[in-house]
């Protein structure tokens, strides 16, 4: 039977054995699909390992996901904007690396009937989750795109490797200066409990408030948007079930259906 695993360190709280095994399920797919914490010095071989006996593909988390870039023989133009691949695919004796993060995320925003498409977007932090989704922005043709980070030469990096006009970058506190329709946060504050350094005013001029992290409870950003006057708040959870159907589409050549896995995972976390 054909074998997938999540690789990184800590692993133990990942649903993606469950949601894959589910896809499987739902696909008539015979795979199975495990878990395996990596150490912090072994993840190399452990992916050469895993390929030479027999793997046919795994997903990767932190803290492994630059590293996993490094060791591919080929990766996506996605990916490599990210500088970090999620899906690793083995075939023919090569390594192939994507990163199914950005289009997940767009997946999870349109089922959620948040128009893209010539709307004025702001993506804040620019570390590798939110590379990971700017050209999937992009791709949704909105009328800008701004990446805002506290340290302003991050931003502007990403930037130069797109070179697109709709795409731009500014400090925090020059947010102030545009008004947004769809604001994504793209940094683990929530994680932490902290909030990103952005002027309330532009929360409460947003339709829509995204957060990449997700939790029991509306997230530390997510309850200050609402609070703000966002219209509309929505976690990442559906981002996270999107890029694992993604990762199981390459694989397979069949896209699961999330609606159900979705549902499942939500009811868990009440």
């Amino acid at each position: 039977m054909d074998q997938y695993r999540v690789f990184g360190n800590p692993i133990k709280h990942s649903r993606s054995p469950y949601i894959h095994q589910a896809f499987a399920e739902e696909t008539q797919q015979q795979l199975t699909y495990q878990s395996q914490l990596v150490a912090l010095d072994a993840f190399a071989a452990t992916i050469k390992d895993f390929a030479q006996a027999g793997g046919k593909g795994g997903n990767v988390t932190v803290p492994f996901k630059e590293q996993a870039l490094a060791l591919c023989d080929q990766v996506s133009k996605r990916a490599s904007l990210a500088g970090a691949v999620n899906t690793l695919s083995f075939r023919d004796g090569q390594i192939l690396g994507d990163n199914t993060d950005g289009i997940g995320l767009v997946k999870d925003l349109l089922a959620n009937k948040v128009t893209l498409t010539n709307r004025r977007i702001l993506l804040i932090g620019a570390g590798g989750a939110a590379k990971g989704v700017v050209l999937p922005l992009l791709e949704q043709n909105p009328a800008q795109l701004v990446i805002a980070n506290r340290t302003l030469s991050k931003a502007q990096q990403i930037c130069q490797l797109v070179s697109d006009n709709r795409l731009s970058c500014c400090t925090f506190e020059h947010c102030n200066n545009y008004e947004f329709d769809v604001i994504i946060n793209a940094t683990s504050a929530s994680l932490d409990g902290h909030l990103p350094a952005i002027p309330e005013q532009v929360i409460a001029r947003a339709e829509v408030c995204y957060d990449m992290v997700y939790a029991k409870q509306l997230t530390p950003f997510l309850h200050w948007a609402k609070e703000s006057g966002a219209n509309k708040v929505i976690d990442g959870l559906g981002m996270l079930v999107a890029q694992a159907a993604e990762s199981f589409n390459i694989w397979r050549g069949v896209m699961p259906s999330t609606d159900e896995v979705l549902q499942r995972l939500r009811a868990d976390l009440t």
